[in-house]
């Protein structure tokens, strides 16, 4: 997900890829439709846009959704969570330097423990998708905490998951408004891939227990 904003402090618009491969270089796929409780729980306008996850092609997608969010928005820079990939950063950083905006990926090259506690600190995460060694079905839905962090510390995978060991989304967040309260969700499993699939969701009151 892209956040964009001006005077490089405030965000006013976010950007989202709906991408019908899975496999895609540059946007993951899962529970990424509820980016729009997201967007309502943050207060900003969303700027939604498909592609097929063609890798190189998917760029014009992106590059068209970030031209209107300037035409629309006046947006001055592009927020990218860009952590390790160069792949994806490179690009991003072009499309921005070829639109005349600033890229900013505050992420960048962060130390991925670090990143970690942060997000467990922070952010209610949970994880719905696994694709690695060592995360099994036993892993979907997890949340994402100092347990989750002392054991996939114990595994081969990037603790960040930038190589694609896993996919998590965000329930509640500092800047949310409302958190999303999971009603109902069903778990698919192959022996090598497993994905959490939410069937029900909905945006309640922090107030609410």
């Amino acid at each position: 997900m892209l956040a964009l904003h001006q005077t490089i402090n405030e965000v006013v618009v976010l950007i989202t890829a709906f991408s019908t491969n899975p496999d895609s270089y540059m946007f993951h796929s899962d529970a990424v439709s509820l980016v729009e409780l997201q967007a309502k729980a943050l207060g900003k306008p969303l700027i939604k846009f498909k592609t097929r996850g063609i890798k190189e092609e998917e760029l014009i997608d992106l590059r068209e959704a970030i031209s209107q969010a300037k035409q629309d928005y006046n947006v001055e820079g592009v927020v990218s969570g860009a952590i390790a990939s160069d792949y994806q950063k490179q690009r991003v950083d072009a499309i921005c330097q070829e639109l005349g905006l600033e890229s900013i990926a505050p992420l960048w090259h962060r130390d991925p423990e670090s990143l970690l506690s942060e997000v467990a600190s922070k952010f209610q995460s949970i994880i719905v998708k696994v694709a690695a060694d060592g995360l099994d079905k036993s892993w979907l839905g997890r949340l994402i905490d100092e347990s989750f962090i002392r054991d996939v510390s114990e595994l081969s995978v990037h603790p960040m998951g930038e190589g694609g060991e896993y996919e998590s989304l965000v329930l509640d967040a500092p800047l949310f408004s409302k958190r999303l309260v999971i009603k109902d969700y069903s778990l698919e499993w192959d022996g090598v891939v497993g994905h959490l699939r939410v069937e029900r969701v909905t945006l309640e009151s922090k107030d609410e227990q």
